[in-house]
């Protein structure tokens, strides 16, 4: 057997292993099941990929994320180790033949999701294997207090029962002690090793402002800390206007959302990790496998779902140890948008019953029918159909999926994308030509800003209601502008493809599920109402609240946090004589706006206003009709 450390030199490069990462990785040698929490960036994919390599055999590793099963196979394969995926759209045949190759072809990793256990081909073909490990990526999936819960992870001990003797390891990056608790249960431990590693980062300064202009103090961030930055929002049409936003203010910006086409987001991707751009503005698909340390600052400019996701998006910072910045922007706004966003589209059990009963419908399925039946899906075409909501509808049916109701296919997601190639002036000359074309072409202008900037994802029946054209009209209308090279354009038939894994019984399929969609619903206000008493409390260090909240205790405050740095300056006496000398100073010059005056001096703004409102009361300064200070007397 390889010594570990000959194992990380040969394949990746160390010297050395991070806290705890070798003591993890002897107990998973020496046989023993194996908890580790490790915060992001920790390292916890070695802590089963070197036992794998370090022992006989092949290591089957359950992840719920296809993508971040594709990167980790992508990465072992290119340092020469044999590792392989059973994703979807994989056929019988092939899988069979994938199968066989981890049974006789020298494989060390085989990626499942949790779902591909219920197999009887899969179940067979592993105990033919020689399973060295068994690893359960993002383990909180099988906890019901988990921030992701996934029914299908508790499929995992199936895979248990086929190894009876193979150890197991689970890893997590972000775990309350209940879900700790919870997975070492599920799991079926026995006198475990739990590793954890603190949370605590002394390096990164989590700072919270409230602010009216998020764009404007987004703007000084990001100029008086000019290295690689992040910065998080809430839906792809934002990363594109923020990024545009920051381009527009000499800072270079590109920006990564899931609806890209995989060269653009390499090539943005790319762009950023040279530091060819300063800033990636992105939705939360981006961070899986990034590997960037240099990282200063990460900013949320919108509120994350939970502090197990933001402290994951905000721990991206900082990882080669220099001082960075984990910042949340909010504004009086902030509280009703999340509770919109995140608690008002949570599918109700009698929802969830509705819409079941509906697609059943939809596809005629009879009662006590329609099991492991495949239908094609116009999600837009089933909305339309029972008026339903659009966002509360895709939730319910993602909620189906999760809970093993449904199967809904990847291009679930996949709209009519459309992009104008020529210029505003050039269109509409054509136009002058092709009168019967003006009402679907404005349709599109005015209900899609950026379609000339990109392509965009365009909803053919609201283009359709909103120009009174069939959508049948609407597609030869786009299929002429294609063919005059006008816009380009990518269609599909269906959005989708739904296999009903169970057999219609209406109301008794959902009543099986019904005890986790309130459980879920419970743990989501949770999870909100913890991410609004973090941004809201002003009095308690930052850091120790992240802590507290992940169960750990620290008798410090961090020093550096928005809150501990707010009281450090409370604390220093200012002279105010000074501060209104070094104001008169600055408008000696010119006239100048607060912001302006604020961005100028170090004083908190609180000082700087107070001392500001004495100037004017004594009138030394003025206002002038632009909303700007001068002095009285020039």
């Amino acid at each position: 057997m390889q010594h570990p450390i000959n194992i990380l030199e040969r394949y990746w490069n160390f010297t050395a292993f991070r806290p705890q990462q070798e003591d993890a990785i002897n107990a998973v040698i020496d046989g023993e099941d194996t908890f580790v929490l490790m915060p992001t960036g920790g390292g916890k994919s070695l802590c089963f990929q070197i036992p794998a390599l370090a022992k006989e055999g092949i290591c089957i590793v359950i992840s719920p994320l296809i993508a971040l099963m594709k990167h980790q196979v992508k990465t072992l394969n290119n340092m020469g180790i044999k590792a392989l995926a059973l994703t979807s759209g994989i056929s019988h045949s092939d899988i069979d033949t994938l199968l066989d190759n981890c049974i006789y072809g020298n494989y060390k990793f085989l990626y499942l999701s949790p779902e591909r256990l219920e197999q009887e081909l899969v179940q067979d073909r592993i105990r033919q294997m020689n399973v060295n490990l068994i690893a359960v990526d993002e383990a909180h999936c099988i906890s019901q207090w988990g921030n992701d819960f996934r029914p299908a992870y508790k499929n995992i001990y199936k895979l248990r029962e086929l190894q009876p003797s193979a150890n197991c390891i689970a890893l997590t990056a972000s775990a309350t002690p209940l879900v700790i608790d919870d997975i070492i249960k599920e799991l079926d431990f026995i006198k475990p090793k739990i590793f954890k590693q603190s949370f605590y980062r002394e390096n990164l300064a989590y700072m919270t402002y409230h602010e009216e202009d998020k764009f404007y103090k987004l703007e000084r961030i990001l100029k008086k800390y000019k290295e690689p930055s992040i910065v998080y929002v809430r839906n792809r049409k934002a990363t594109i206007d923020i990024s545009s936003f920051l381009e527009s203010k000499g800072i270079t910006s590109t920006f990564y959302h899931g609806g890209l086409p995989n060269s653009d987001k390499d090539n943005h991707l790319n762009a950023w990790l040279n530091d060819q751009k300063q800033v990636m503005v992105a939705t939360n698909a981006f961070g899986m496998g990034i590997d960037k340390p240099d990282v200063k600052t990460v900013i949320h400019i919108n509120l994350p779902d939970s502090l197990e996701s933001y402290f994951q998006e905000a721990g991206r910072a900082g990882r080669n140890g220099n001082k960075a910045f984990a910042v949340t922007l909010k504004n009086k706004n902030d509280e009703d948008l999340v509770v919109n966003q995140f608690l008002k589209i949570l599918p109700t059990v009698q929802f969830s019953k509705h819409i079941y009963r509906k697609l059943c419908n939809y596809f005629q399925i009879s009662y006590g029918e329609g099991a492991f039946s495949t239908h094609d899906f116009n999600f837009n075409h089933f909305c339309k159909t029972y008026n339903t909501n659009a966002l509360l509808t895709y939730n319910t049916l993602q909620l189906l999926d999760r809970n093993s109701i449904i199967s809904l296919s990847k291009q679930f997601k996949r709209r009519t994308l459309i992009q104008f190639i020529i210029s505003n002036k050039s269109l509409f000359n054509y136009l002058d030509t092709h009168e019967s074309l003006n009402i679907v072409v404005k349709t599109i202008l005015r209900t899609y800003v950026g379609v000339f900037e990109s392509e965009t994802a365009i909803n053919t029946l609201r283009v359709a209601d909103k120009a009174s054209v069939s959508e049948t009209y609407l597609f030869k209308v786009l299929q002429q502008l294609e063919s005059d090279q006008i816009i380009t354009l990518q269609a599909s038939t269906t959005d989708a493809q739904v296999t009903f894994i169970q057999p219609r019984e209406d109301d008794k399929t959902i009543n099986r599920i019904s005890k986790i969609i309130k459980q879920q619903s419970m743990l989501k206000e949770k999870q909100v109402q913890a991410v609004l008493d973090y941004i809201n409390n002003d009095n308690d260090c930052k850091s120790k609240q992240l802590l507290s909240y992940f169960g750990e205790e620290t008798p410090t405050n961090c020093g550096i946090c928005s809150v501990c740095t707010t009281q450090k300056k409370d604390n220093i006496k200012v002279d105010f004589k000074i501060l209104k000398n070094e104001i008169i100073q600055l408008l000696e010059h010119r006239d100048l706006s607060s912001r302006d005056i604020a961005a100028s001096l170090s004083y908190s703004e609180k000082d700087i206003t107070q001392t500001l409102q004495t100037l004017l009361e004594y009138q030394i300064i003025t206002i002038t009709k632009t909303n700007t200070y001068k002095l009285a007397h020039i």
